[in-house]
């Protein structure tokens, strides 16, 4: 089995790649990083291409160096943070672009494979913000609900084609993207092999939607059962109305400066 992952030089992308290669696949990884991912490949004994995810050419060069591949993961994706009136149109637009177009076009693009060949499976990896808005992730919230609901729609609509499209949705987990920032009160981030481990069991039993942890995705539809305000209150409680207000810049620079160049 072939596997291509997007945004894959480095975190949850490159514990996916490793935990399918684990499993005898042969794994293409892309990540518009070139030399990052070059140097990934190498390391782990990938084949790595530079992949810009908002470009179709890029996108279908990409697909075509993976050949005949049957699982295609669109990971790539961006997280500024930081509080609505700061954010720049220039960052939302990148935001956009990258979590919600580049996904939306690796998916048309697999599908177009997918769906004559009666299989295929399209994973999205979209993240528990796209289901849970939280204060300073305005941007995030609604690229990744978007996600969230493309990813569904478009599994409707394939799936008496014999094609598999399913949304794995992380909680916190320790990549660059938190640099900076804290976890929720009570809460213990996930590593990059817990979501990497999901997103392979769900091609191995597939289902239309995941949480990592599982357990949150219970959490979060009996917290939508409770009043407004409630909720409101067990955020403030956990410390997530101001985790993405009050983080530290400093820490965040490295990360901030590469999604933006």
């Amino acid at each position: 089995m072939i596997v291509a992952i997007t945004g894959a030089a480095r975190g949850i992308g490159l514990a996916t790649a490793k935990a399918f290669k684990a499993k005898g696949a042969t794994v293409v990884i892309g990540d518009i990083d070139e030399e990052a991912v070059r140097k990934a490949a190498e390391e782990h004994g990938l084949k790595g291409v530079r992949l810009d995810v908002t470009d179709r050419a890029s996108f279908e060069a990409f697909l075509a160096e993976a050949g005949d591949y049957r699982v295609l993961v669109n990971n790539a994706g961006i997280m500024p943070i930081g509080s609505i009136l700061d954010e720049s149109d220039a960052d939302a637009r990148r935001c956009i672009d990258i979590n919600v177009h580049g996904v939306m076009l690796g998916t048309k693009l697999a599908l177009a494979k997918f769906v004559p060949e009666g299989r295929g499976h399209v994973v999205n990896v979209g993240s528990i913000a796209g289901i849970l808005p939280t204060p300073g992730l305005a941007l995030y919230n609604g690229s990744k609900g978007a996600v969230v609901m493309f990813t569904e729609a478009a599994r409707q609509e394939v799936a008496k084609h014999g094609v598999q499209v399913s949304a794995v949705l992380p909680t916190f987990t320790n990549t660059e993207l938190v640099a900076g920032t804290r976890s929720p009160k009570g809460q213990k981030n996930a590593e990059p092999e817990d979501i990497a481990q999901a997103i392979v069991k769900i091609i191995a039993k597939p289902r239309p939607r995941v949480t990592v942890p599982a357990k949150f995705g219970a959490q979060l539809k009996l917290a939508s059962l409770l009043p407004q305000a409630v909720q409101d209150r067990l955020n403030a409680r956990l410390g997530l109305d101001t985790i993405f207000l009050d983080f530290d810049e400093s820490a965040r620079k490295g990360y901030d400066a590469r999604i933006r160049s």
